[in-house]
């Protein structure tokens, strides 16, 4: 099912006139990736097109409204993970514990947290992969340029401001501006 769903990615991204990077250098076992931007539903596709083409076994946190049948067979089938948004209690803790439990473990995720513009990103992100002792790896979708890039990854350090101001600097080199306000 995986190759050819990875089949069905290429075709999306040759349709499409979009090109990817392969998996970087700095990939581990264990990460958190985020991505930008989360604009339409078309972002969604790509970024579930890329995880299949590049084999990577990635596990997506979704608002667990999406997860009804028979649209939710095919989430779960992509790594799906049901996320209630309206408890905020527990997910990250929940997801940490995931990580010391697991030998190898992708947890993908987009900051935006909606396809809405917003002025401030969500940052449970960091708080999950400090709690897990991972690496925040960038990934970004260049509508303007149609290339899905990898830009950088670093650990969580003790400060969240300080963190969100060096991922504002990596994802405004590769060209996109992040809201500046930020929130749990």
């Amino acid at each position: 099912m995986n190759r050819f769903l990875g089949f069905l990615g290429k075709i999306v991204y040759r349709l499409r006139g979009w090109t990817y990077d392969g998996i970087p250098e700095y990939w581990s076992a264990k990460q958190v990736v985020i991505g930008f931007p989360h604009t339409s539903l078309m972002d969604t596709v790509m970024a579930f097109a890329y995880i299949k083409i590049a084999g990577v076994r990635a596990k997506l946190l979704i608002k667990a409204e999406m997860f009804v049948w028979p649209l939710s067979i095919l989430l779960e089938g992509l790594g799906g993970i049901p996320v209630k948004r309206d408890r905020s209690g527990g997910v990250v803790d929940t997801i940490v514990e995931e990580f010391k439990e697991r030998d190898e473990m992708t947890l993908a995720m987009v900051p935006e947290g909606t396809r809405k513009k917003v002025t401030r990103i969500r940052t449970g992100f960091w708080f999950i992969a400090r709690g897990a002792n991972v690496p925040i790896v960038c990934w970004y979708l260049d509508n303007e340029r149609k290339r899905t890039l990898w830009i950088g990854s670093f650990m969580p350090g003790e400060n969240l401001e300080e963190d969100l101001r060096k991922l504002r600097k990596i994802y405004g080199d590769a060209g996109y501006t992040i809201p500046n306000e930020s929130g749990r």
